[in-house]
């Protein structure tokens, strides 16, 4: 394959060659926990990182290597390495970046679970961190310090939408010698590639838009070889959260069709974030492709289409929004995203729940705070329902 093949002809044929494997046109599985050596001196060599080959499927397998060599292709990477969940990936890349008495800078909204890890290591380990709005160059500069090792960011921002220039931060990383960590789940690699931005590692809850279809839970980061090839040696081998073979085809499988999924994504989430700005029930919409969005000039630049993720608040309290989350007839009330089906869900006693209240005040997750993963259906469809289900409570508010 041409290495300046297009991206919709990457996610289909990097990685892979049917010559390899008996002309076989699907990649094959490697169920296999171990690999046998021809000798005693060959298992010594792959051993000691003098001769390439398999020793034991924690350690690597042929399926994985497939994918991580596709999804290093399509980020614009050296090297791809696969783990069990995407927080498994998160995991192992903080800790395999840090040690007691590092710092990492965090943008100020991040996934629950990620939030709850940045305790983990403070507590445990002292490794401090610190969540701050990432809007200028000047405010990003006086959270420095001279520990700190990662800037971590999302973006677009789960739940909140909001986007960090991730060209302002690859300037400041340099200047800094700084490594720089982005999440780019809610995106995937066919809406933005954060490393031809001066970030160092792509992350990706492969769970998520890289499977597509709901059934396989993973994790997934791309970088540089000896960043790379770090994780690899520590974190991942020793902690030991690796991706299986079978849950490595699932994900070749659903990157294939990346490229078509996305657009639609893309479509249905346009047209629904319209139609939310429009309502009377609806008290704000945080979606990238909205001209009024706050952070629109920075996904103009940035991202390739405003992808399939909204957020909005609905007028109210905790109670009507969850009220009207039990109003949908056709949307399935679910976490997770990037699904074929449209999820809904409810970040501050869900997803974020584990932050505490203060902090989710300060991320801006308020308790009428909605996510809405626009699935794949017709738009049509996925409006009737959202619709039904805000004139319920449109007449319930008028009747107060």
């Amino acid at each position: 394959m041409k290495k300046d093949n297009r991206f919709e002809t990457k996610v289909i044929h990097s990685g892979y060659s049917s010559d390899q494997h008996h002309g076989a046109l699907a990649p094959p599985i490697f169920p296999t926990s171990t690999f046998v050596f021809p000798d005693a001196e060959t298992g010594e060599h792959r051993f000691a990182g003098e001769q390439e080959g398999y020793i034991y499927s924690r350690l690597g397998n042929p399926t994985v290597k497939m994918l991580e060599e596709r999804i290093a292709v399509l980020e614009g990477g050296d090297q791809g390495l696969a783990f069990a969940s995407g927080m498994a990936a998160v995991s192992a890349v903080l800790m395999g970046l840090t040690k007691s008495e590092d710092h990492i800078l965090c943008s100020q909204g991040v996934y629950g679970c990620t939030f709850g890890l940045l305790q983990m290591l403070r507590d445990k380990y002292n490794v401090e961190h610190d969540l701050i709005a990432m809007s200028h160059p000047d405010v990003i500069e006086a959270y420095i310090r001279p520990n700190t090792k990662v800037i971590f960011i999302e973006t677009p921002i789960n739940p909140t939408m909001a986007l960090v220039d991730l060209k302002m931060i690859g300037l400041i990383a340099a200047k800094y010698k700084i490594k720089v960590v982005v999440d780019n789940t809610f995106c995937t690699p066919y809406l933005q590639r954060p490393l031809e931005h001066g970030c160092h590692l792509v992350i990706h809850s492969a769970t998520k838009y890289i499977g597509g279809h709901g059934d396989v839970v993973a994790g997934l980061v791309v970088g540089d070889k000896e960043t790379i090839d770090l994780l690899a040696a520590t974190t991942q081998k020793d902690i030991g959260g690796i991706m299986s073979p079978f849950d490595a085809w699932l994900l070749l499988r659903g990157l294939k069709t990346l490229p078509v999924r996305m657009d639609r994504h893309c479509d249905n989430a346009m047209y629904i974030s319209k139609k939310l700005r429009k309502h009377p029930s609806v008290e704000a919409v945080y979606f990238p492709g909205d001209p009024e969005f706050a952070d629109y000039t920075i996904a103009q630049k940035q991202m390739a289409r405003s992808g399939g993720l909204i957020s909005f608040k609905i007028k109210g309290d905790k109670k009507d929004a969850q009220n009207f989350i039990n109003s949908m007839k056709l949307l399935k009330i679910a976490v997770s995203l990037g699904d074929a089906e449209t999820l809904i869900q409810h970040p501050a006693t869900m997803t974020h729940a584990v932050v505490p209240k203060e902090a989710r005040d300060r991320m801006g997750i308020s308790d009428n705070l909605i996510r809405l993963s626009v699935g794949l259906e017709a738009k049509e469809d996925i409006w009737e329902d959202l619709e039904q289900a805000l004139q319920q409570h449109l007449r319930k508010t008028e009747t107060v």
